[in-house]
């Protein structure tokens, strides 16, 4: 199996570095989205005392022009710290911080989707949504091959995978209790794991969360993944469909209730939410992957556990519709519903931005409505 160069290094000789004191220093660890909107990169910096709160870390910047945010002849980009972690590879007192990014002129970057996920959050907060997503992705070794499939050929059919256990069943899962237990230490609102159906594929779920919070957790959920893969030498894809065929694809499937859903008898608010949802089928799509749907399309083709792209379904218990009404939720008459189109490479602040757009704030057509700054913010109010 080809892993990296870097996971062969000598880890003790590196503890015995990291085991020296660094004083009242600390370390922060900078993490953005670059401009494919799926990567993350990251950089380093020493603080003199350890930050309290987002006040307590300086903006930074970076080189626009060597991640595929701006032209060389302007390329400094500004970090805007707005969630700060515990850093589970460097240890306390030292942090990750995820930032926002910002163009020359102090306008948000293309990538830079939370901007207006945090305004239109701000706009429902009165309903209180919350959000869960799991998390599907699948580990590769370097040369792209899934991990611990044959060198020449291919695992058994699909079946025996999901959630399994045995050195037949399962591959990869020190990596998959390395990253939990990292996102526990970090503070992310991680809440489960499994093995998924295909083999080498993995998914953990974030949540609940509410507003703005479910991306700042995912976003840092996935640095983490792909750090720990990192020391192990493997890769983690977010690939929709990472391998064609008789194979599942890999999703992010989205739980969302409110305030109005948890309470005695919110089951009719989550029917009247999909039926908003029905209308708007083609806008989730478009928002639903990085690409505008073409990562989806290899999918959602209605097969392996999805709906298809072109057609709206909900069900109880259907996993083979676009929204899923969990059968507890059914019985018992109020909770929370899934939404199962967004895609494994999916920008979660985009995803909660659409639906809290469609379910809340009861906007239609394909064209989402403007939130330009928090003058509109302050005399916008829900629609009735």
């Amino acid at each position: 199996m080809s892993v990296s160069h870097s996971s062969k290094l000598n880890k003790a000789v590196r503890d015995q570095y990291m085991k020296l004191p660094q004083g009242k220093k600390v370390l922060a660890t900078y993490i953005w989205i670059d401009g494919t909107g799926e990567g993350l990169r990251c950089k380093t910096r020493t603080l003199t005392q350890e930050p309290k709160s987002i006040e307590d870390l300086p903006e930074w910047n970076f080189d626009g022009s060597s991640t595929g945010q701006a032209e060389g002849s302007n390329s400094d980009m500004f970090l805007i710290p707005i969630k700060i972690f515990r850093d589970p590879f460097t240890l306390d007192p030292n942090k990750l911080v995820m930032c926002e990014v910002l163009k020359y002129n102090r306008k948000r970057a293309e990538t830079n989707l939370r901007n207006s996920c945090k305004m239109v959050m701000d706009l429902a907060k009165e309903s209180r949504p919350w959000f869960g997503m799991e998390q599907e992705y699948t580990l590769l070794g370097i040369n792209g091959h899934p991990y611990g499939w044959p060198e020449n050929g291919f695992p058994g059919p699909q079946g025996p995978y999901y959630c399994g256990v045995g050195a037949d069943k399962v591959n990869g899962r020190d990596i998959v209790e390395a990253h939990y237990r990292a996102c526990i230490y970090a503070g992310v609102e991680i809440c489960g794991t499994n093995a998924e159906v295909m083999p080498s594929q993995w998914e953990f779920q974030v949540g609940p969360c509410e507003g703005i919070e479910m991306g700042d957790h995912l976003w840092i959920a996935r640095y983490i993944l792909h750090r720990v893969c990192e020391d192990f030498g493997v890769v983690a894809t977010l690939d929709p469909k990472p391998i064609t065929g008789n194979w599942n694809g890999a999703g992010c499937h989205t739980n969302v209730s409110t305030k109005e859903t948890r309470q005695k008898g919110g089951i009719k608010f989550i029917e009247a939410a999909i039926e908003k949802l029905s209308k708007r089928h083609q806008y989730h799509i478009r928002v639903y992957d990085p690409r505008g749907g073409q990562d989806n399309s290899r999918r959602l083709t209605g097969q392996h556990e999805t709906s298809s792209i072109f057609e709206f379904s909900a069900g109880v218990a259907n996993r083979g519709a676009s929204i899923r009404i969990p059968r507890q939720v059914g019985q018992e008459g109020c909770g929370y519903f899934e939404d199962r189109r967004p895609s494994a490479n999916c920008d979660p602040y985009a995803v909660t931005e659409a639906i809290v757009r469609t379910v809340l704030l009861n906007e239609t057509g394909d064209t989402p409505k403007e939130y330009t700054d928090e003058a509109q913010l302050q005399t916008a109010s829900l629609k009735a």
